[in-house]
């Protein structure tokens, strides 16, 4: 490793021991972007990289809310305002049991980068909480994300920060937690995005990250020559984001063959397609976080405590959550023929698949260009909200579509070297420069 970067990350996890989430994303966009940082001495002068990681605010608080027992319950929330040069904080919530401060703060620097290559006036941040819906009621759902909400409005505006879902934050809890916001500022506005249709949302919003994600392969296979008609998928996760995928891909002529859950993956030879996709969504509304009842339901093979990428497919598209798909996942996945690894999670491979894919010529693209679509139709949906007006599904999906394409023109043009594109690279030296560019302009803040 260079020798700057070296001293760049000590002094960065000497500030922030035990993140390890954090500085994995940070050592990845370091190593992207250092040779553009070190060849301009405003960048090194003013410490732009320095300046950018570290969140502009990072807020902390308690939950407290009483379940349906009578007894009273304590969570941790949080919301972690990381840049605003761009334009308001913009990123989601998560609630789950695995969110840490660390994890939240990789989301809200990857977050940065992501709305810059959309385009779009959005800032990064993420937020969240270590609750979890499983085995919750939807009492209980809405008392917690009523507490949370209850300290988080002080915080957010539809000028200042503007939250959507993420993990655990689906339709329902955006929901309850608008009807809060709502209720103790007494004004609709746009303030979280992810709404109903009827109250403020926009078409296309729960399906977005998925449908971005395939129509960025889409550009990924145009490179190669080939196009989605007739290839094989492989699909983790069951939720929203793998469930828009699914639908996409179907329409597109491929064929989907797995989903996971924590309790591991069913394999269905078949594809996954009509009646099958809408099942998905039942199980995301059971809170039970498991995939297994769609083998019983479609008498298909599961697979306990395994993950999908053993499947012999064309694609594989990690959608459930960080680093999920190890070294160990990528030597499997091009043993067996696979061509195309695209994250639809935040950073769902580990720093050594990422490097195994890079280091074979391997088409590999990060989560930050590959699932822009859904903060991308979020940032739709504000300007809707700020007009007052909302757009047709064939105008959204118009604009998606143009969005995608942009970001992927900037990944080739920033990482394509000797007819490979490092997609890698090229998303983060992308977000990278027009960032550092704003923060240059706006001075010390």
């Amino acid at each position: 490793m260079n020798a700057g970067i070296d001293l760049f990350m000590e002094g960065l996890k000497a500030r922030t021991p035990g993140e390890t989430e954090f500085h994995q994303a940070v050592l990845e966009v370091v190593e992207s972007v250092w040779d553009v940082y070190d060849a301009n001495p405003r960048y090194k002068q003013a410490k732009i990289l320095e300046r950018m990681v570290e969140p502009e605010r990072t807020i902390m608080f308690r939950v407290p809310w009483s379940n349906d027992k009578g007894e009273v319950e304590i969570n941790r929330g949080y919301r972690v305002e990381f840049n605003s040069a761009l334009g308001p904080y913009k990123g989601g919530l998560r609630f789950h049991r695995s969110v840490t401060l660390s994890i939240l703060k990789f989301l809200g620097f990857e977050q940065t980068f992501k709305n810059s290559l959309t385009t779009l006036p959005m800032g990064g941040g993420k937020g969240g909480s270590d609750f979890s819906a499983k085995g919750r009621s939807d009492n209980e759902i809405m008392r917690f994300c009523q507490s949370f909400m209850t300290e988080l409005f002080r915080h957010i505006g539809p000028n200042t920060d503007v939250p959507a879902g993420d993990i655990g934050v689906g339709g329902r809890e955006i929901g309850y937690l608008f009807g809060q916001y709502k209720r103790i500022r007494n004004e609709f506005t746009g303030v979280l995005t992810g709404k109903g249709l009827g109250w403020g949302g926009s078409l296309i919003r729960p399906e977005a990250t998925g449908y971005g994600a395939v129509y960025f392969v889409q550009h990924m296979l145009k490179e190669m020559g080939k196009e989605v008609n007739g290839l094989t998928f492989s699909v983790s996760g069951f939720g929203n984001v793998a469930w828009g995928a699914i639908s996409k891909i179907n329409e597109l002529g491929g064929k989907v063959v797995t989903v996971s859950g924590p309790d591991g993956y069913i394999y269905d030879p078949a594809g996954i397609t009509g009646a099958k996709v809408d099942y998905l969504l039942e199980l995301r509304e059971s809170n039970n976080d498991i995939v297994a009842p769609y083998a019983e339901e479609f008498g298909v093979e599961f697979f306990p405590d395994a993950k999908p990428w053993e499947a012999k497919v064309d694609i594989a598209l990690p959608c459930a959550t960080q680093n999920e798909l190890d070294e160990a996942d990528a030597l499997k996945l091009m043993k067996n023929g696979c061509i195309l690894v695209a994250e639809v999670s935040n950073m769902g491979c580990t720093s050594g698949a990422v490097n195994c894919f890079i280091n074979n010529k391997f088409t590999f693209a990060p989560g930050k260009a590959v699932n822009a679509g859904g903060v991308a139709v979020s940032g739709l949906e504000m300007s809707q909200n700020s007009m007052r007006y909302n757009w047709t599904n064939e105008e959204v999906d118009k604009r998606l579509h143009l969005i995608m394409q942009d970001i992927h023109d900037t990944c080739t043009r920033h990482g394509k070297s000797d007819g490979y594109i490092n997609y890698v690279k090229g998303a983060n030296v992308g977000g990278f420069v027009k960032v550092a560019e704003a923060m240059l302009a706006q001075g010390l803040v």
